[in-house]
């Protein structure tokens, strides 16, 4: 079930399903939500002026995100993950003012998603 056209988000979830209302999820069974982030990590995101680079590793491929942090990040949320390309923070926000939403994504990225059998991983890095 995994689309990927939403035009503003990119959302990796715990959670085990996904329904087709989750235009943004590229991801379930995720280990973490932003509540398990490293403290370290959360630090660095909430640092005024960051500069946070998201990877998306599938297969062969991969796919770069570049975001900025911001100290109204909560990185609370027990399940969710949300890259967003507005200025929006909520305890699911991991980065802001992106420069790619799940729409974004090339489409064989997406069709490996799609297998039951994949597993991706999520790398975010901050400078």
């Amino acid at each position: 079930m995994v689309r990927s056209t939403h035009p503003t988000t990119i959302e990796v979830t715990t959670e085990d399903h996904l329904t087709p209302r989750g235009d943004c999820i590229v991801g379930v069974g995720a280990s973490s939500g932003c509540a398990q982030l490293g403290l370290e990590l959360k630090e660095g995101l909430r640092r005024e002026g960051s500069r946070v680079t998201i990877t998306l590793f599938v297969g062969p491929y991969n796919f770069e995100v570049k975001a900025e942090g911001d100290p109204r990040l909560e990185l609370s949320h027990p399940r969710d993950i949300v890259i967003r390309r507005s200025n929006y923070a909520s305890d699911r926000t991991v980065a802001v003012r992106a420069n790619a939403a799940a729409r974004d994504i090339p489409r064989e990225i997406v069709r490996q998603l799609r297998e039951p059998k994949t597993v991706g991983r999520l790398e975010i890095e901050v400078a």
